[in-house]
This record gives C-alpha cells, structure tokens and sequence, in this order.
C-alpha cells in the first residue's frame, strides 16, 4: 500500500490555471496524496473575513504532511501567499517552492521561505513530496 500525502497547495484565485496546471502535473506521477487546500468556491473565500480565512487557511494547514507553494513572481505581491509562509513556518511545516515553467522571474520571497526549490516538473515535484512530506 502507497503512503498517502497530505498536501496544501498554495495558490492565488487570480492565477488558477497554474494551480489547475499543478494539479494535473502530481496527478500524472506515481504519488498518492489528499489536497487540504482551501476550495476556490468556500464561502469563507467568497464571503468571509480575513480573520476567517486565515483560521480557514491554519486547519487546512494543520493536517498536512507539507506545503506546496507556486513561486511565480505573483506570489512576491500576493499577502495571502506572505501569510501562508507564515503559517507554515509557524506550524513547523516543509515548504516546497514550485518555481513556474519558463519562467524567467520567480518570487525571491517564496523561494527563501523554502525548504527546497524545484522545477516545474512532475518528477522533480514528486520527489521533493516524498522527501520532504514524509
């Protein structure tokens, strides 16, 4: 039997086609996880504070084996991505930084609070969970 990971995936709802894109890169490799990522369409993001979601944001967070973070430029400005580094960190959790395919400019932020950076690639990725996220 497959360990089974418990990810959270970071992502910004502005740029939701490279967490989509992400999604189908794990999916593609021989790696069993749950996402504990907080869902696009939760009322808390819609409708909900920034207190809620940040609670929201910590017991997603709580359960999981690591955190997966898109190190796209974007993220430079993004606070939500700032205070999901913080939450992290402050619940002892590995940070994987994914920098972006063909990119030329990535998020100095996200890649510092990293624990490791990799390339947007299914295997590079793959192995970075299983190292880290053990």
């Amino acid at each position: 039997m497959s360990k089974t990971y418990k990810l959270f995936i970071s992502h910004s709802w502005n740029y939701s086609d490279a967490y989509d894109s992400l999604i189908k890169l794990i999916e593609k490799q021989d790696i069993t996880y749950s996402n504990h990522s907080v869902p696009k369409d939760d009322p808390i993001q819609t409708n909900g504070t920034d207190k809620q979601l940040k609670e929201a944001i910590e017991a997603k967070m709580k359960g999981t084996s690591c955190v997966l973070i898109l190190a796209g430029v974007y993220s430079t400005y993004s606070k939500w991505i700032q205070k999901e580094i913080e939450i992290a960190q402050s619940l002892g959790k590995k940070i994987i930084a994914i920098e972006p395919w063909d990119s030329e400019r990535t998020s100095k932020t996200v890649k510092d609070a990293a624990d490791v950076i990799v390339k947007w690639q299914g295997k590079s990725v793959a192995d970075a969970i299983k190292e880290l996220c053990g």
